[in-house]
């Protein structure tokens, strides 16, 4: 059985790109593989969050990950900053990363671009906290999108570098987790690429009915079709596409042949596509409701998961330690 881990920062809510993307499938897994889900709050501190958005973000996504269809009593769903065990083998990982290597990854060089102002040394070295929260569970899959993969294989490399220099066979190769064909993509509303956070045309888990209809009525078209060979745009793609996913087949149909025939009105799909998702969303927005409200079962929740990663997390550490030559004189 393949041991599984997947974290997402504390950065807000999900959105229907996420659910679609990943935690449908999560849903899934956790019932076929050893599954470690948790909340990345030490991450987050590169873009420096006040104490309140921290632990507001970090509620509001343990309680969209339960909403999903996570069960905490199948897979172990924890807090990053409740292992201090991660951050210890963060250090000792730290030490066998080299700087050339950090300021090539990817992903650094656009963060010195978009935030010049904020180039911490967290920054630099996120690959090898993301190769700690891997490693500490002795990880072998991990399901990560085209952003992370760079990070992944200097996460086999970090492995592969402690073998070699400790002349072990201690830490296994994590790969990708492919979710094949049942992965599903979601574009954005503004009539470009795929939904997103920090793009501003994404529909959220927990928007309120209200909110999802505005939304989608601002959704990009264009002045319609005006012959039937007409070449669809991107913008107009878009929301065919959601309506497949989320709406009946017959729904779909119906606005397909009416733009075939050049009669598609748009304001009418995209009224009748805000309520299919609104109606497909409610039982995961009422789950949210009634979770926020719950402190205390919330509380219980991240304290069973802390002790069960914890567990892995210890072990791994105590023999990381003997390895290096941390013992007893």
């Amino acid at each position: 059985m393949d041991i599984v881990l997947s974290g997402i920062r504390s950065t807000g809510n999900l959105h229907l790109g996420n659910y679609f993307g990943a935690l449908r499938n999560f849903v899934k897994m956790q019932h076929e593989h050893k599954c470690y889900f948790f909340i990345a709050d030490y991450h987050s501190l590169t873009t420096h969050p006040t104490p309140e958005n921290l632990r507001d973000n970090v509620k509001q996504v343990i309680v969209e990950y339960l909403a999903a269809g996570l069960d905490p009593d199948v897979a172990t769903i924890y807090r990053q900053s409740d292992l201090p065990e991660t951050a210890e083998l963060y250090l000792l990982l730290n030490m066998n990363a080299y700087l050339g290597e950090l300021e090539r990854c990817t992903s650094f060089k656009d963060k010195i671009r978009t935030q010049p102002e904020n180039v911490n040394a967290g920054l630099l070295t996120y690959p090898v906290l993301m190769a700690a929260d891997i490693l500490i569970h002795k990880s072998t899959k991990v399901p990560v999108g085209k952003d992370q993969e760079q990070h992944l294989e200097m996460t086999r490399n970090f492995a592969n570098r402690f073998n070699r220099l400790y002349k072990v066979d201690y830490f296994p190769e994590p790969h990708p987790f492919n979710f094949g064909d049942s992965l599903i993509k979601i574009p954005g509303l503004d009539g470009t690429g795929k939904m997103g956070k920090s793009d501003g045309n994404g529909l959220y888990l927990a928007d309120e009915p209200d909110v999802i209809r505005k939304k989608v009525m601002k959704a990009v078209t264009d002045s319609g079709p005006v012959n039937p060979n007409q070449e669809m745009p991107e913008s107009v793609k878009n929301l065919f596409t959601i309506m497949q996913i989320i709406s009946k087949k017959d729904t779909h149909s119906f606005f397909l042949e009416h733009y075939n025939n050049c009669t598609i009105r748009y304001g009418d799909m995209k009224k009748q596509l805000a309520e299919d998702i609104i109606n497909y969303l409610e039982p995961i927005r009422n789950k949210i409701t009634d979770l926020s409200a719950n402190d205390e079962y919330l509380q219980k929740v991240l304290k069973r998961g802390a002790e069960k990663a914890r567990e892995s997390a210890a072990k791994t550490v105590k023999e990381v330690r003997n390895i290096i030559g941390f013992k007893p004189i």
